[in-house]
């Protein structure tokens, strides 16, 4: 019985050089997204610090106001209900 004997041969050098390429673009990406970041939180931060009202005031006034309109909304309902039961 014969058998099909192959050898599977990896260049070696070819794999380090991937193998260093892509660790070196991972570092390079991770340096492009820092970089990235940053330029994006100092923008926002001075955008947020041009703002007439902070934004947890508008926070504020907008949970107030839906507070007040689904209070509304609730009493228009239960007047509705009461006035049909009559």
């Amino acid at each position: 019985m014969a058998t099909n004997q192959t050898t599977f041969r990896i260049n070696r050098r070819l794999l380090a050089a991937g193998a260093v390429l892509t660790g070196s673009g991972a570092l390079l990406s991770l340096v492009g997204t820092a970089i990235a970041a940053t330029a994006l939180a100092t923008a926002g931060r001075g955008w947020v610090q041009q703002m007439e009202t902070p934004p947890t005031e508008l926070a504020t006034r907008a949970l107030r106001q839906a507070k007040a309109a689904s209070q509304a909304a609730s009493h228009a309902g239960k007047d509705a209900w009461r006035a049909q039961a009559q």
